[in-house]
């Protein structure tokens, strides 16, 4: 059960943390500075959360690891996100989609993490899910205000939806690790995420004036360190480098 736990725990942090990171990426560049900071804002909130997660999957471990030794010194393939968080930002309409439609999935497994048999568990879910709750708004808003916005914002948000859709499917996916959190209580199964998430998701896109894509293909193997973009390895050169040239390092 550690093992799985452990594993699952790596999932939820590193989705948070990956995302965090590529959300970073734009200080200083967004269109707006009211967007910049915004950006930053969320990206701190994620970052945050890792710091919980990976916390809990150190003492889960066992080994004398630490939450900043599971983020700064693990090589790609033991990386366990999803595949959606990794992409590189593209646009801003494409990042502003793909937070949108990772904001809709955290705030909904949150929810049912805070009814975690695990303490640990709920007792993160329930402080995550604050800051989510947040995010899921803003981000919906902007998703609106851009789909039903002016001409080429609504052409460039219906491309970053179409871009983005397939790797949304991997979210509900289960595997062994996700049965075994299931039997003990601890997490939802994936796929019972999926009726309330696409009623989010439905009624936003919609107000934005967008269309969901009719695919049902869905890319996989990220949580389970199958399969990552090249993307992936560039992104933890950047965030990672520091570590690697000064192991140990402290300030």
């Amino acid at each position: 059960m550690d093992a799985s736990l452990f594993q699952y725990l790596l999932r939820l942090g590193d989705n948070t943390l990956v995302l965090g990171h590529r959300g970073s990426e734009w200080c200083g560049h967004a269109p707006v500075l009211e967007e910049d900071i915004a950006l930053a804002n969320t990206a701190l909130d994620l970052i945050g959360q890792t710091q919980l997660w990976l916390g809990l999957a150190a003492e889960v471990e066992g080994k004398g690891r630490d939450a900043d030794q599971l983020a700064m010194q693990r090589d790609i393939w033991d990386f366990r996100n999803l595949l959606l968080v990794e992409l590189p930002n593209g646009d801003f309409g494409r990042t502003l989609m793909r937070q949108f439609l990772f904001d809709a999935w955290q705030v909904i497994n949150l929810g049912r993490l805070m009814n975690s048999s695990n303490p640990r568990v709920a007792e993160i879910a329930a402080k995550a899910s604050k800051e989510a709750a947040y995010h899921v708004e803003r981000s919906a808003d902007t998703v609106v205000g851009l789909g039903d916005g002016t001409e080429e914002s609504h052409v460039r948000m219906q491309a970053a939806l179409e871009y983005l859709w397939p790797y949304v499917g991997e979210m509900f996916l289960g595997d062994e690790v996700d049965a075994a959190m299931v039997a003990a209580g601890i997490a939802p199964d994936p796929a019972s995420l999926r009726a309330e998430y696409d009623a989010l998701i439905g009624r936003v896109i919609k107000t934005a004036t967008l269309e969901i894509p009719d695919s049902s293909f869905a890319h996989k193997g990220g949580k389970t360190g199958a399969f990552h973009t090249e993307h992936l390895g560039h992104m933890l050169c950047s965030m990672q480098w520091l570590q690697r040239a000064y192991p140990g390092a402290s300030w």
